[in-house]
């Protein structure tokens, strides 16, 4: 086959500067992708022209880039078949129930009655289907890929059980008793889910980049001014006192030296990481005119910091020069209601959703699957990941379905090399888009989708805080939704914050801590998640980590935590986890307020398959049902 091929090449007047090794290549892809040496030479022509490639050398360092406009040739071939295939919408099935005259079933459904079981989403012949719940994990490439040869498939790696979830039994139960009746009869008619969005979010088409030096001290002055006042407004703590004052000298006043409180911000002396010994306090300009003092921590059991972490102390400061702090205060006392600092209009239309919905006085229920980019593997832009999940989700028939990027993750080894032959807009509307809406439109008017950008999205704003996309779906508007980065907003009243920056992987790469003495060992992760409610901000690391475009000039309010979310999802490279997070009593009663943290790890790994979250809530974080499902 090498003979051929390169007689093909030099029939057209090509030649090689690694011959062996194109060769090799050449007669690899042709073999990968069922090519002829003839249909192989006239591919490159058209890779070479597209190029614009000057001379008639084949060289070996183009041959990566060949071999993506292969596949991608490959996938559209593929795409062109599928062409055939009916996405069956609620449209359809109403026809069917409702007997509609046979000739407009026919034009409809492409097939002619009785209707038989054609699953769009089944597995191939010659594949054992890998199931949970006799739920089919979703239609393969027809490419052997290795995503498409895993053998693990819908695996629960991790679960909660705190309530039994009779409405999965059903649904399994009822998939078992149907399971060679219609694919249409599986899809029922759900419960909508309400929405609310909260927040004051960059609007689309924002222009950013332009923050100054002033925006960047104010966003940080006031973040240290309110979280002032909201610990002397709990009535726990006395108005915060300049640090950087020395207190008494000793030998003049031999009484013991009167302990002040302090408010500031945590800052590291100097670059690299924090330790004891570099530690210093900003306190606001109002009380130290923004000058630092260094801070020792010896006295201190137990303690977890980071830059741009807010903190009160209590200590003293003999000389002027260090400040001996004797406790340490990281979170501000909860509010009496979650919603007491919400602007009137905000309660307002929540209050008009829970009326129109009929659920008020009730606990809020809702069902969730939750899963976080990259939605397509390295080897490929197939988006294989990405369609087992909605072949799943059309199964489990969540109320929601929240997917938060990267979308079209700019780190995709095609989307680097700048081997696609589609706009990143383009691929974004046609693979994602496109996908979403055939679901919806299968699932009925039940189905809801909420869309959370990345920065590491080719097709968006490279800035933080980030806009929504810019997405209007026709007919389907109500369905999908897209939020900005971050994001609060509520589903049945369930309050859910999102942000798709990694801030666990960048706190844990800066904080540093000290475990009480007794040896008692507290959960990283949960100590991390932590900080993020305490500190009422989706990023509270300053500076922030290397390669994030934090614009202080865009909305800045955007990163602050209005309320206590109930569902705090934080998707990281770190291993995945579902925890509930203890944060503090409320109110005169002691009401224990938590949270549920969800990190449902990345959804393409690689080559594999990642994992996502299934999580069915029922009126407060530990009454729960929550898995973490490998794809």
């Amino acid at each position: 086959m090498e003979d051929e091929i390169k007689a093909e090449f030099n029939n057209s007047g090509f030649i090689f500067d690694k011959e062996k090794e194109i060769l090799q290549k050449c007669s690899t892809f042709c073999i990968n992708f069922k090519l002829t040496p003839t249909d192989l030479v006239s591919s490159w022509e058209i890779y070479y022209l597209n190029r614009q490639i000057n001379g008639t050398v084949v060289e070996d360092a183009e041959m990566d880039g060949f071999l993506g406009y292969l596949q991608s040739q490959q996938k559209v071939a593929i795409d062109e078949k599928e062409l055939d295939l009916h996405i069956y919408s609620s449209r359809d099935v109403d026809m069917i129930l409702n007997d509609e005259d046979e000739d407009i079933r026919e034009d409809v459904l492409g097939t002619p009655p009785p209707f038989k079981s054609q699953n769009h989403y089944s597995e191939p012949s010659d594949s054992t289907p890998q199931t949970i719940g006799n739920i089919s994990s979703g239609k393969p490439s027809k490419l052997a890929t290795p995503f498409g040869r895993r053998t693990d498939k819908l695996v629960v790696k991790f679960s909660i059980n705190n309530k039994p979830n009779t409405e999965n039994r059903e649904k399994e139960d009822d998939n078992e008793n149907h399971e060679d009746d219609d694919v249409i009869r599986k899809v029922k008619p759900g419960k909508r889910c309400s929405l609310i969005v909260h927040g004051s979010g960059p609007e689309i088409g924002c222009r950013f980049m332009y923050d100054r030096i002033e925006d960047r001290f104010n966003a940080l002055e006031n973040r240290i001014s309110k979280y002032a006042t909201a610990l002397v407004s709990s009535g726990q703590y006395e108005e915060p006192l300049d640090p950087t004052v020395s207190s008494q000298v000793w030998y003049l006043h031999p009484l013991p030296l009167k302990i002040i409180f302090t408010v500031g911000m945590i800052y590291c002396d100097g670059e690299g990481h924090l330790n004891e010994k570099s530690t210093l306090l900003q306190s606001s300009a109002e009380h130290s005119g923004g000058q630092r003092v260094r801070i020792e921590l010896q006295n201190l059991s137990q303690f977890s910091i980071f830059p741009g972490q807010l903190v009160g102390i209590e200590g003293i400061n003999p000389s002027g020069h260090c400040f001996i702090a004797s406790k340490l205060v990281d979170s501000i006392p909860l509010p009496i209601a979650d919603d007491a600092n919400l602007p009137p209009a905000k309660k307002q239309a929540l209050d008009q959703e829970i009326l129109s919905v009929g659920v008020s006085g009730t606990q809020p229920e809702l069902s969730v699957i939750i899963a976080s980019g990259p939605f397509t593997t390295t080897d490929n832009l197939l988006f294989e990941p990405l369609r087992e999940l909605l072949a799943y989700a059309s199964k489990t028939l969540p109320q929601l379905l929240i997917l938060l990027g990267p979308f079209i993750d700019s780190e995709h080894p095609e989307i680097k090399k700048g081997t696609v032959d589609r706009s990143f807009d383009e691929i974004f509307r046609s693979e994602i888009l496109r996908r979403l809406q055939d679901h919806v439109e299968y699932m009925g008017s039940h189905a809801r989708i909420v869309l959370v950008p990345s920065i590491r999205d080719a097709n968006h704003d490279f800035v933080f805080p980030q806009p929504a996309f810019d997405i209007h779906p026709a007919n389907l508007r109500h369905q999908i939704t897209s939020l900005t980065n971050p994001g609060i907003f509520e589903g049945n009243q369930v309050k859910i914050g999102c942000c798709s920056v990694d801030i666990l992987k960048h706190l844990s790469g800066e904080e540093i801590s000290r475990n009480p003495k007794d040896g008692k060992l507290s959960d990283r992760m949960s100590r991390l998640a932590n900080h993020i409610i305490s500190q009422r901000s989706f990023y509270p690391l300053y500076p922030p980590a290397e390669g994030i475009p934090l614009d202080f000039s865009l909305a800045p309010e955007a990163l602050n935590i209005s309320l206590i979310p109930d569902i705090l999802i934080l998707p990281s490279d770190m291993k995945h986890f579902v925890k509930v997070l203890p944060l503090g009593e409320r109110g005169e009663e002691k009401e224990q307020v938590k949270c549920i943290c969800v990190n449902p790890g990345r959804l393409a790994k690689g080559e594999g398959g990642g994992t996502f979250v299934e999580l069915n809530y029922y009126g407060n974080p530990d009454t729960c049902n929550a898995s973490i499902i490998g794809i």
